[in-house]
């Protein structure tokens, strides 16, 4: 089971490190997008699309990079006794409530799942079926057997009218790789409490 848990940690971290690394540099995507939003603005006809795409990227950057930064230990905590604490107990802490973590993110993946189907036209409730008959039908037939199962595609109200879908596609596997993360942070806590290095 250990050598499992050591498998899954050195996947799961490293796969998150990987898209971390990349994800970092969208920082730039979005100060480009910006820059272009002011140059157009301040010489040419304002840009319609520079705002809301500046969000999506900013989205893309923050939920494609949470779980690189809960691997590197860098979101905020507060450390009012956690700091004078042994390790063994800090894992306990740690492992108790990583456990809400994988709650709270389950939640959240489980409506990013609800939405997303709603961005693709259904408004029934079993979501997850209607979304695996649309990955079957494009697998199996191509995108044109995929088309016939969309309804009508959720756009945004601005006046640009992007599809919504892809930015919620990608806080699915942003949720995703977050609850995958979790459950390595929970991995590597229970093998420090039995006395084992992660």
């Amino acid at each position: 089971m250990t050598g499992f848990m050591r498998g899954y940690i050195r996947w799961v971290d490293g796969f998150n490190r990987r898209v971390g690394r990349i994800i970092m540099y969208g920082i730039f995507v979005m100060m480009a997008i910006l820059l272009w939003s002011s140059v157009s603005k301040t010489f040419f006809a304002p840009s319609l699309w520079t705002l809301e795409m500046a969000q999506f990227a900013m989205v893309a950057y923050y939920i494609l990079g949470g779980p690189y930064s809960v691997q590197l230990g860098s979101n905020v905590r507060m450390d009012l006794f956690y700091g004078e604490w042994t390790i063994r107990r800090k894992a306990w802490f740690d492992a108790i409530t990583v456990l809400f973590l994988m709650f709270y993110v389950g939640v959240l993946f489980y409506g990013a799942v609800g939405s997303m189907a709603y961005g693709l036209g259904y408004w029934g409730d079993d979501y997850f079926t209607f979304l695996g008959s649309i990955v079957w039908a494009f697998v199996t037939g191509g995108p044109d057997a995929a088309g016939e199962i969309l309804g009508r595609l959720e756009r945004s109200s601005t006046a640009w009218r992007p599809y919504l879908w892809p930015i919620k596609l990608i806080m699915i596997i942003g949720f995703l790789m977050m609850l995958l993360q979790a459950l390595s942070e929970f991995l590597k806590d229970v093998l420090v409490i039995r006395g084992e290095k992660s």
